[in-house]
C-alpha cells in the first residue's frame, strides 16, 4: 500500500486529490495538511512514501517544507504541486529536493499513475518539462559552468548514466541502453548521487540538463 500525504492550503484541492487517490486500491491517503509546518508534522506522524506538496502557501511555504522533510530520516518522495509547469518555484523545489512536479490539472488517471512512479523512486518529470524548466531559469551561464565543474570528476560511464537520468530514464531503461545489468546501473546511480552531492535522481537529472548533457 502506498501511503500518501496531501498538502494544500485549499481544503477543496485536498479533498479533490484525496478522492482521486483513494479510488486506487493500492493507495491510501494517510493525512492532509494546510501549510508547510503541518506537512512536516504529518510526515513524521504518518510516515508516507509520497507527499504531494503545494508550493505557494501562506505561513511556511512548500519550498521550506521540502527542505525540512529532506532532512528527516528516510524521507518520502515529495512531488511539488503547481498550477503552471513553468512556475519559477518548481525549479527551486527541485533544487530543494523534490522528486518532480505535477500540474494541478493533471487528469485523475495520470495522477494515480504518477504517484505510483514517485513511490517506486523514479522522477515525476518529463524530459520536455525539464528542458522548459531549465530554460525558465535562463541567463544563468554561471550555473552551467558550476554544473560542468561538479560533473568533471565523473568517469565516462558515469557521465553516460547521468545523461540517461537527465532524459528521465528508469534504471531498467538505462540498463538496456548501456548494455548493463540493472543492479550495476543502481550501483552507478548510488555512487553518483554521493559524488555529486545530490539528494535524489531528480536533482542529478536536473544537473545533467544544466551541464548541457541532454
Amino acid at each position: 500500500m502506498i501511503r500518501v500525504v496531501v498538502v494544500d492550503d485549499e481544503p477543496m484541492v485536498c479533498a479533490h486529490l484525496t478522492t482521486i487517490l483513494s479510488s486506487a486500491a493500492d493507495i491510501e491517503v494517510a493525512g492532509s495538511a494546510g501549510d508547510g509546518a503541518e506537512a512536516v508534522e504529518a510526515v513524521v506522524r504518518h510516515r508516507p512514501r509520497v507527499v504531494l506538496m503545494d508550493l505557494r502557501m501562506p505561513g511556511v511555504d512548500g519550498l521550506t517544507a521540502i527542505e525540512r522533510i529532506g532532512k528527516l530520516p528516510d524521507p518520502p518522495a515529495v512531488v511539488a504541486l503547481t498550477t503552471f509547469d513553468a512556475d519559477s518555484y518548481v525549479i527551486r523545489a527541485l533544487r530543494a529536493g523534490a522528486a518532480g512536479f505535477l500540474v494541478k490539472s493533471t487528469p485523475p488517471e495520470d495522477l494515480i499513475g504518477l504517484v505510483r512512479v514517485a513511490a517506486d523512486g523514479h522522477t515525476v518529470l518529463s524530459p520536455e518539462a525539464a528542458r522548459r524548466l531549465v530554460a525558465a531559469s535562463a541567463g544563468e551561464h554561471h550555473r552551467t559552468e558550476r554544473a560542468r565543474d561538479r560533473i568533471s570528476g565523473l568517469s565516462e560511464r558515469e557521465v553516460q548514466v547521468l545523461t540517461c537520468l537527465g532524459s528521465g530514464l528508469s534504471n531498467a531503461d538505462i540498463a538496456n541502453q548501456l548494455h548493463l545489468s540493472e543492479a550495476t546501473v543502481k550501483s552507478y546511480v548510488s555512487r553518483m548521487l554521493v559524488k555529486l552531492d545530490c539528494s535524489n535522481r531528480t536533482q542529478a537529472g536536473l544537473l545533467a540538463h544544466e551541464a548541457g548533457l541532454t
